[in-house]
């Protein structure tokens, strides 16, 4: 299983309660921005264009708390810019801790081996580790040499010292199918908890523009990566999260399943768009007009196929309705057996239906 049976079982809580209360948008993870600062230069980030001023601003850990209260996601991720560089990075995530709050820390690592004597072991602390592909890749992406190397050591460091170890990866046009299974394969002998993969975004003031996927490539890029997959493998999503991305579901953005809160506010519509801010979550939720954004409803939003949009369309899609609890317990259970869309059909057949009893249907 990718993550705790405790944190497993808190998400489902935390959903189910929402569907009981009638809620039809609630956030699943917050996406907490202390700072935009990064002691890298990736090629395909928008965050570190940001002008000098920007980059200098910092969240107190008094401003996350509160953001973290207003939201009551159950999980909050810790993206940046780099977030081990703000000075107060260990208050924020003790606090988090405190609260109960589950903390994927997103760190591309150079700095954890020299820092991570700040953080305690916890089931509520994951270092998830920005690593998108084999030692090639990965440093081409982040435009520096030798941050693949530094990464991997800083996951045994961070392994042997009891904590929580996930990666993340996101693909770019060019990306091998082969080479991507290659590193899933390190991962697993690495012994990381779990793996995040997405399609990357294209942002505006990202310097390299030539290589994010659009939709039809994302398809045949992790059809090819996902096929077959291996036992031990162990990827830290939604299985039909997965599936969206293979082309055997179809999902709606739901942005505000992921809310963001950086330097600016509470970000309009979600992390990746700057269509304005709010003050206040209640703002937030009350004042975007949600439908405008999506497929199909915005140009920004036609190829965008990232966890942080869609990841919660899957989980919504597995506690909304018999079929899609079904099929996410399938995939979940035998994934090599689930590879192909007729597969993914036949949960929604009649002869699946027929099976459920007519109280709970």
């Amino acid at each position: 299983m990718a993550v705790p049976a405790s944190q497993a079982f808190t998400v489902a809580s935390y959903v189910l309660k929402q569907k009981i209360l009638g809620n039809k948008r609630y956030p699943l993870v917050l996406m907490l921005e202390p700072l935009f600062r990064c002691n890298l230069e990736c090629a395909g980030c928008g965050k570190i264009q940001f002008p000098e001023e920007t980059l200098n601003k910092r969240l107190s850990p008094e401003q996350c708390f509160k953001a973290v209260d207003e939201c009551g996601a159950p999980m909050v991720s810790i993206p940046g810019g780099e977030p081990l560089i703000h000075p107060e990075t260990e208050q924020i995530v003790e606090g988090l801790v405190a609260r109960k709050k589950y903390i994927y820390l997103c760190t591309n690592a150079i700095m954890l081996e020299r820092k991570i004597h700040l953080f305690k072991p916890s089931k509520y602390l994951t270092f998830s580790i920005h690593l998108d592909g084999l030692k090639e890749e990965h440093d081409k992406a982040v435009c520096r040499d030798g941050i693949f190397d530094i990464a991997v050591k800083a996951i045994k460091d961070a392994k042997a010292k009891g904590f929580r170890v996930t990666t993340n990866s996101t693909l770019f046009e060019g990306a091998d199918p082969e080479r991507m299974r290659e590193f899933f394969d390190m991962m697993t002998e690495l012994g990381v908890e779990g793996m995040m993969i997405s399609p990357g975004y294209s942002y505006e003031k990202a310097p390299d523009q030539a290589h994010f996927l659009k939709r039809s490539r994302t398809h045949e890029l992790f059809s090819k990566m996902l096929k077959n997959p291996k036992k031990g493998w162990q990827f830290n999503q939604s299985p039909l999260f997965l599936k969206f991305l293979q082309g055997e579901e179809n999902y709606q953005c739901t942005p505000w399943g992921n809310p963001t809160y950086n330097v600016f506010g509470w970000q309009k519509p979600c992390y990746l768009l700057g269509e304005g801010y709010a003050e206040t979550f209640k703002e937030l939720m009350e004042t975007t007009e949600w439908d405008n954004y999506g497929t199909g409803r915005h140009e920004k939003c036609a190829d965008c196929m990232v966890h942080c949009g869609y990841e919660a369309s899957a989980v919504d899609d597995t506690f909304s309705t018999w079929n899609g609890f079904l099929k996410t317990v399938k995939h979940t259970l035998f994934p090599p057996s689930f590879n192909s869309a007729a597969e993914a059909n036949r949960l929604a057949s009649s002869e699946v239906k027929k099976d459920i009893p007519a109280k709970a249907a």
